[in-house]
C-alpha cells in the first residue's frame, strides 16, 4: 500500500467555495488594477544619526528576523563565506515553524520546486530520525517543501546546528528598533538587547521581519491590507493538544461522520469543519459552549514523530475586529484568541470522542499573522502573475499555491491547474530607494492578493536563500545588492535556474 502524506488543499478550496473561508467569487486581475496606498515610513520617530550609541557587532550581512526566509537567508550567506548576523526577537529560529505552532508547511504545488537549501533541511531532519512522509511517491516533488518533516522542537534544534557549523552568528532576545541609513544605505540598525541599545554595523542588510520593520525604518514605501477592504488577513492562535487517542478521533470522524476527504495511512489524519462536519460544530454555538467566532475556521493535524499529540490550525481572531498592523488591536486579539482556544479545547474534549483525556499541552508563543506591511520594490507582483503563471529570467523559485485568502468577503478560488507555476523574482525582494537591502519572505513586494500565494514557508526559504546568494555574489563583485542581476550570476552559484527569457 503506497504511503503518502498529503496536505489536503482541496479540502481548503471546498471550505472557501461553501463559504467557510471565502464569500463572492472574483476571477481575473482585479487585484492588480489598483495598489493600496502606499504608506511612507511613519516608525523613524528618533533619529539615531547624531546619538553616541556604541557598536556591538559588525559583518559582511546583517539579518534582521530569524523565521523561515531570514534564517535561510543567513545561513546561505554564511555557506558562501561572509561574515553573518543574525537578529531574532525570541530565543529560537524559525519564525511561526517553532514558535508559532505552524506545521504542517503547506507545499508549493510545483514540481521540483525545493531548492539547495530545502533539500539540506530535509536531509537533515531525515538524519534526525524523522520518517519521510511521502517515501517512493512518484509525485513527491510536486508537493514541494518540509510537508510533515518540519516538528517544530527539532527544527528549532536543527538551525541551531546549521548556523554553528556555518558560522552565523545569532543574537537572541533582540529586538530591531531603529536604522540609520546615509547615501540610500543602511549604515547600522539599532537594536535593544540585555544589556542596553546598540548599533549593528553591515554591508548588506536582509530585511526578514515579516512586518518590513527594516525597510519602514529605513524609509522604504510598504502597504498593508486589501486594496478592496482595507483588511489584513486574518490572525490565527495556533496550540497543540496531547493525551489524543487517535484512533479513536479518526473512527469517528470516518466511519460515524462518514467523512472520508482525507482518509491517509496512520499516523497521518486531519479533520476540519466542512460539510460533512459542520453540525457538530454548530451544536456547540447552540449549546453555548462555542461562539460563532470560534468555529470560522477549524483545521487540526496529528504531528509526524509526536504521537497522541494534534497541531490546531485555530482559532482565527475575526478579521473585522483586529488588525495585525495596529497595535493595540494586535493586543486585544491575543487575549481574545486566548479564550477561543480554551473554548475550542473543553469542547474537543466533551465532544469529540478520542479527546476524554486530552489537555492543551503548548501554546503558540507568537501570533500566526498571515500578512502585514508589503514592500513596494523594483518588481511589484501582482494575482496576475499567479493566473498568467508568469516566467521571468531573474526567479528565484516557483510555487503554484493558489491565492489563499482568508476573508468571508473576498475569495480567489480559481487556481493554477496541475503541472502549472508562476516565478518569483529577485526585483520583487530589492527596492529603489535603498541600495544595500534584500527584503525576503511575506514582506516581499507583492500585491495583497499576490502575497496569499507566495507567504508560504517553502517559498519564504526560497526566498531568503537567493538574498544569501545574491549578497555574497554582491560583495564578491563589489556592487550594490540591489543592482544584482540574478540572471547573470554563474548557474552552479543560483539557487534556482529560470528557463525564461522575460
Amino acid at each position: 500500500m503506497e504511503q503518502r502524506f498529503d496536505i489536503p488543499i482541496s479540502r481548503r478550496d471546498f471550505m472557501k467555495l461553501a463559504g467557510l473561508t471565502a464569500g463572492a467569487f472574483f476571477s481575473g486581475n482585479v487585484d492588480s488594477t489598483k495598489k493600496v496606498e502606499a504608506s511612507t515610513n511613519i516608525e523613524k520617530h528618533f533619529n539615531f544619526e547624531g546619538a553616541n550609541i556604541p557598536t556591538l557587532m559588525s559583518a559582511d550581512v546583517c539579518v534582521c528576523g530569524g523565521g523561515p526566509a531570514g534564517t535561510a537567508a543567513a545561513i546561505t550567506a554564511a555557506k558562501n563565506g561572509l561574515k553573518v548576523i543574525l537578529i531574532e526577537k525570541g530565543i529560537s529560529l524559525g519564525g511561526l515553524q517553532t514558535l508559532g505552532c505552524v506545521y504542517p508547511c503547506m507545499p508549493t504545488f510545483a514540481y521540483d520546486s525545493d531548492t539547495p537549501y530545502i533539500n539540506e533541511l530535509n536531509l537533515r531532519m531525515k538524519n534526525h530520525g524523522v520518517k519521510e512522509p511521502v517515501p517512493n511517491f512518484e509525485t513527491e516533488n510536486y508537493y514541494g517543501g518540509g510537508r510533515g518533516l518540519y516538528i517544530p522542537e527539532l527544527l528549532a534544534e536543527i538551525y541551531d546546528e546549521l548556523c554553528e557549523e556555518y558560522g552565523v552568528d545569532i543574537l537572541y532576545n533582540t529586538s530591531l528598533i531603529g536604522a540609520i541609513t546615509e547615501n540610500k544605505k543602511i549604515t547600522s540598525c539599532i537594536v535593544q538587547t540585555i544589556e542596553g541599545i546598540f548599533k549593528i554595523d553591515a554591508k548588506i542588510f536582509i530585511d526578514g521581519s515579516g512586518d518590513a520593520i527594516l525597510s519602514r525604518f529605513a524609509g522604504v514605501p510598504v502597504e498593508k491590507g486589501s486594496n478592496k477592504t482595507g483588511r489584513n488577513q486574518p490572525m490565527s492562535f495556533r496550540f497543540e493538544m496531547s493525551g489524543i487517542d487517535e484512533r479513536k478521533v479518526r473512527n469517528f470522524f470516518t466511519k460515524k461522520l462518514k467523512d472520508t476527504w482525507n482518509v491517509l495511512p496512520a499516523p497521518f489524519f486531519e479533520f476540519a469543519k466542512w460539510k460533512k462536519t459542520e453540525e457538530i460544530f454548530n451544536k456547540g454555538v447552540a449549546s453555548g459552549e462555542l461562539t460563532q467566532d470560534d468555529i470560522l475556521y477549524i483545521q487540526v493535524f496529528t504531528i509526524l514523530g509526536k504521537p497522541n499529540t494534534m497541531s490546531m490550525n485555530c482559532p482565527e481572531m475575526p478579521p473585522l475586529e483586529f488588525s495585525s498592523t495596529d497595535t493595540i488591536s494586535y493586543s486585544k486579539a491575543i487575549s481574545f484568541g486566548r479564550k477561543m482556544m480554551r473554548r475550542l479545547a473543553k469542547f474537543f474534549i466533551k465532544n469529540i470522542p478520542g479527546f476524554e483525556n486530552a489537555f492543551i499541552s503548548r501554546e503558540a508563543n507568537l501570533i500566526g499573522v498571515r500578512e502585514s506591511w508589503r514592500i513596494i520594490g523594483k518588481y511589484y507582483m501582482t494575482d496576475t502573475d499567479y493566473f498568467e503563471a508568469h516566467k521571468f529570467s531573474d526567479a528565484v523559485c516557483r510555487t503554484a499555491y493558489p491565492i489563499d485568502i482568508h476573508d468571508t468577503t473576498l475569495d480567489f478560488s480559481k487556481k493554477l491547474k496541475k503541472g502549472e507555476f508562476y516565478e518569483i523574482p529577485f526585483r520583487a525582494l530589492v527596492t529603489n530607494e535603498i541600495d544595500n537591502l534584500a527584503v525576503v519572505g511575506r514582506c516581499a513586494s507583492g500585491s495583497f492578493a499576490a502575497q496569499a500565494s507566495f507567504r508560504i514557508q517553502p517559498t519564504c526559504m526560497s526566498m531568503g536563500e537567493a538574498a544569501g546568494i545574491a549578497a555574497a555574489y554582491a560583495l564578491k563583485n563589489n556592487i550594490s545588492i540591489n543592482d544584482v542581476e540574478w540572471n547573470e550570476i554563474p548557474e552552479n552559484q543560483r539557487s534556482y535556474v529560470s528557463q525564461s527569457k522575460n
